[in-house]
């Protein structure tokens, strides 16, 4: 360990994003002083969205990356210290709570807010990324919107695979559900509604092996398929592929110390974002699975810091 002397906070927030920034806000303005500890690329998931359409508040169209700025020197104008520094340790066992990061620096805490979030999986494959918010997505809500009267793709074979194409339906002339199996791992009941669904087909034992598209203007027309059964290679004509293999929450750190679910949500108590560690509270897509939004998360970080302040006043 390096000599750097120990930084005390009564309220520390673990990552960005709009629940650790509303968090943030919400604490500073209690008088609380609240540290923000984020990694090398603060904003969180919003800041690979550009286009963002349904942020309250906002008539036209706005930038993720410049919503997440603009609460980040919202946090910053109340009060709060932002450090950047990636944390590797926590130790939730004790009084108070404590955190290592890389620099060296030890922080210890009288109250704990998590908002690491989460990342959506992706194919990793090339072409995916450089296409990514140009008609490749992980979020129908979020992109649905922007594909009216055209031909989509989804991947996946679970429940959010089937709701994002459901969802599309709504915009879309015709969805493709391509799924590397022969069945799909969705509710029977939400497999009966998809099946029904006269703009839906499903194209199984099938991966994307390549997302084709024009460089200017920037924007997918189509995805090389193979089948997986026979390896024959086809083309598809479509304007949008969603991602919906799934997503992870940054939640390795808490391992043992915090109840998480099979998937590695961590659980919070209902109507609260109490975790079952008293003091310690999650906000936003490491705990929320269902919603997924930037105003979910917001709302999820105001509540985990006056829960904090109603901790904090009650131990003190």
């Amino acid at each position: 360990m390096s000599n750097k002397s120990t930084k005390h906070t009564k309220v520390l927030i673990l990552g960005s994003g709009p629940a650790g920034y509303t968090a943030a806000i919400y604490a500073a303005r209690a008088m609380l002083k609240p540290i923000l500890v984020h990694g090398s690329q603060p904003g969180g998931q919003l800041t690979t969205t550009t286009d963002v359409e349904n942020y309250p508040g906002y008539s036209k169209v706005i930038q993720g990356p410049w919503l997440m700025d603009e609460m980040k020197g919202q946090a910053e104008a109340v009060g709060t210290e932002m450090i950047q520094d990636h944390i590797n340790k926590v130790d939730l066992s004790k009084k108070p709570f404590e955190a290592v990061g890389d620099s060296g620096q030890v922080y210890t805490a009288d109250s704990f807010i998590i908002s690491t979030g989460a990342q959506a999986r992706w194919l990793n494959i090339k072409s995916e990324q450089e296409f990514r918010g140009f008609g490749v997505s992980a979020c129908a809500t979020c992109d649905g919107f922007f594909f009216k009267d055209k031909e989509v793709a989804v991947v996946g074979g679970g429940n959010a695979a089937v709701e994002e194409a459901m969802f599309l339906t709504k915009f879309a002339s015709k969805v493709k559900l391509i799924h590397r199996r022969n069945e799909l791992r969705a509710e029977k009941m939400l497999q009966e509604k998809l099946k029904a669904n006269k703009k839906i087909e499903i194209i199984w034992d099938s991966v994307v092996e390549e997302v084709l598209g024009e460089k200017d203007p920037k924007g997918v027309n189509g995805i090389k398929i193979k089948n997986v059964k026979n390896n024959k290679i086809s083309d598809l004509k479509v304007h949008g592929l969603f991602i919906a293999i799934g997503h992870d929450p940054a939640t390795s750190l808490f391992k043992d110390q915090l109840k998480m679910d099979k998937e590695g949500y961590l659980i919070t108590k209902p109507d609260s974002t109490e975790t079952n560690i008293p003091g310690v509270f999650a906000a936003g897509d490491v705990k929320d699975k269902i919603f997924r939004q930037a105003v979910t998360a917001a709302g999820m970080g105001c509540m985990s810091a006056l829960e904090a302040e109603k901790f904090l006043s009650k131990t003190n």
